[in-house]
């Protein structure tokens, strides 16, 4: 796993921890608070030692549901049907669920007896607090929040790596005006591979190539936003210099992971795919369309022009071609990979020509 991919993971980890840590300090203030407005605390309540121990067991279940579980249990749902899936999830959830309640329950044991958690008094009562209505009740309110989670970040992935949150807030509600770069990546021969293959293994190969760029993307965080039969659009907001590399560096990341893989394409389908990819910069309108079905979509010049420039890498005989416009946001280029001037060419639909630029890695 390379640094981007574990930053990738630090951070969503992170964020997990982070809002259930939140989510179960607002839980227990709620509790507390709902109990002495209603008289019913006890009079040897002791307000300190049961939110250290809430706090503790929020903390153990952010790092392990950030770290471990959200993603084994997000790996079930891509595998297999959904209803397995939940099952599975159901099951690993609990059995966390009783080793976290067992530090938690140990840990209050021990301050009412004024004895070390490890004693055999302590253990002793560990088997009633499962039967207390508190685990039973924070059992179903933390299920529902793992379930809520992993519901969120299958729906992020849907929208794409960045785009959901924006959706969230309805940043896009009303059409705003931005730079971006777009990348269209076709993979080649295509349509020979298909009739080699036939209907159903194209589609599962198909289905490998687009997962295993994917890493690129997420890494670069680049903003999928069209899968188009063989194709895969993807697009950056342009920010400061150093951000605005990210797009080149996503497209020689996706050409070292294909390659990675290629002895398994090989294997399973008797050919390594190979792609061709146009870069374009400009300024572009975004906004949600659509009553039934609602999308976030691009639409301007520089769309199209993108499309048009990955059109003819085939013409050129080239793998990666960009518009001098792409170029000079990148500039300076990231080290071993350097650019060489085509001159102007005469694009599909465009009226006025376009310089164009090819991409090397000299590594």
């Amino acid at each position: 796993m390379n640094l981007a991919r574990f930053y990738f993971y630090f951070r969503r980890a992170f964020t997990i921890l982070v809002v259930w840590v939140c989510l179960a300090v607002a839980i227990f203030l709620y509790d507390y608070f709902t109990l002495l407005t209603n008289h019913a605390l006890p009079a040897d309540y002791d307000f300190q030692g049961a939110f250290i121990a809430y706090l503790l067991v929020a903390l153990i279940a952010g790092f392990i549901g950030g770290v471990f579980t959200v993603n084994l249990m997000e790996y079930w749902l891509r595998k297999y049907k959904f209803w397995v899936a939940l099952s599975f999830i159901i099951i690993a959830y609990s059995v966390v669920a009783v080793f976290i309640g067992a530090f938690g329950g140990l840990y209050l044991a021990s301050l009412e007896h004024a004895m070390p958690m490890w004693d055999e008094k302590v253990f002793n009562d560990l088997p009633y607090f499962f039967t207390e209505a508190i685990f039973i009740k924070n059992y179903l309110i933390w299920l529902a929040i793992v379930v809520m989670t992993l519901i969120f970040l299958l729906v992020g992935e849907k929208f794409g790596p960045g785009v959901f949150p924006d959706y969230l807030i309805g940043r896009y509600f009303h059409p705003k005006k931005e730079n971006r770069v777009f990348m269209f990546t076709d993979i080649n021969d295509a349509t020979t591979i298909a009739e080699r293959l036939g209907e159903e293994r194209y589609f599962h190969f198909l289905k490998d190539f687009f997962n295993y760029i994917s890493p690129a993307i997420t890494e670069t965080k680049g903003e999928i936003y069209q899968y188009v039969g063989d194709e895969i659009v993807v697009t950056w907001k342009v920010k400061r210099i150093p951000f605005n590399k990210r797009p080149l560096r996503c497209y020689y990341r996706m050409l070292q992971l294909i390659e990675k893989k290629a002895p398994y394409f090989e294997a399973a389908y008797g050919t390594v795919p190979t792609f061709k990819t146009g870069f374009h910069y400009g300024p572009t309108m975004v906004g949600e369309v659509g009553y039934v079905k609602r999308e976030i979509v691009f639409s301007g010049d520089v769309v199209n022009t993108a499309a048009r420039i990955q059109a003819k890498c085939n013409e050129l005989g080239l793998p990666i071609l960009a518009s001098e416009d792409f170029l000079k946001i990148v500039q300076p280029l990231p080290k071993k990979i350097t650019h060489h001037l085509l001159g102007e060419h005469t694009l599909k639909g465009k009226t006025n020509d376009v310089k164009l630029v090819t991409f090397r890695n000299e590594n």
